[in-house]
C-alpha cells in the first residue's frame, strides 16, 4: 500500500462526507439543537460505524451479503426505518420550542452510530473504493491503518462541525429558523429512508 493511495483513498472519503447525506444531516441538527458535547458524541458515533464498515469491506463481507441477500435487505430495510422514524420525529417536534435540549452523549453516540448502522451501501461504497485504490491481499497491519485513518478522518471532520454549528450565533440563527430547517431536515432524512428502502 502507498502514500498515493491513502491519499487518494482520502479524497474520495472527504467528497462522500462534503456531500449531504443523512449522517451529516444527523450530525448538524444534533450540534446545533443539542450542544457541543452531544454534536461531538454523534460523530464518534458516526464514525466508528463508518471505521466498522470499512473494516467489513476489507475483510470481504460484501461477498457475504452477496451470497445472502436476505442479510443485506433485512438491514437496509431496518435502516431505512430508522431514518423514516427520525423524520417524522423530527417533523412532529418542528414547532417545539428548543429551550435547554439535553441529549445525553450516551443517545447521541447511539443515535450516529445507528444512522450508519443503517446504511450497509456505505460498506459498499468503502468497498469498491478499496477494490480500485488498494491492491489486493492487503495485510492487517495495512488493514489497520486504512480502518484508523477512515475512522479519524470521520472523527476530525465531525468534531467540526460540532464545534463551528454549536457556536452562539449559529444557534441563534437555527433557533430563528427551527421550524423551516426542521422540516427540510425531516423531508430529507424521510427520502434517504424511502431511496434507501425502493433502491436495489
Amino acid at each position: 500500500m502507498s502514500l498515493e493511495s491513502l491519499i487518494a483513498f482520502n479524497a474520495v472519503l472527504i467528497a462522500a462526507l462534503l456531500s449531504p447525506g443523512a449522517a451529516f444531516l444527523t450530525s448538524v441538527r444534533i450540534s446545533v439543537s443539542a450542544g457541543r458535547a452531544a454534536g461531538m458524541a454523534t460523530g464518534l458515533g458516526l464514525a466508528t460505524m463508518a471505521a466498522l464498515w470499512t473494516t467489513a469491506a476489507l475483510m470481504g463481507l460484501e461477498g457475504l451479503f452477496a451470497l445472502f441477500p436476505w442479510a443485506y435487505t433485512t438491514l437496509k430495510i431496518a435502516g431505512a426505518f430508522y431514518l423514516i422514524w427520525i423524520a417524522v420525529q423530527t417533523w412532529r417536534h418542528a414547532r417545539t420550542p428548543l429551550g435547554d435540549v439535553s441529549v445525553p452523549r450516551g443517545r447521541a453516540f447511539l443515535t450516529g452510530f445507528l444512522v450508519n448502522l443503517g446504511n450497509p451501501k456505505s460498506m459498499l461504497f468503502a468497498g469498491a473504493i478499496i477494490v480500485v485504490i488498494f491492491p489486493q491481499g492487503l495485510d492487517p497491519v495495512h488493514i489497520a491503518l486504512i480502518v484508523a485513518n477512515h475512522f479519524v478522518l470521520e472523527l476530525v471532520f465531525y468534531t467540526a462541525c460540532a464545534v463551528l454549528l454549536s457556536t452562539g450565533p449559529a444557534r441563534a440563527r437555527y433557533i430563528a429558523a427551527k421550524p423551516v430547517l426542521d422540516r427540510i431536515a425531516a423531508v430529507a432524512l424521510g427520502g434517504f429512508g424511502l431511496k434507501l428502502l425502493t433502491g436495489k
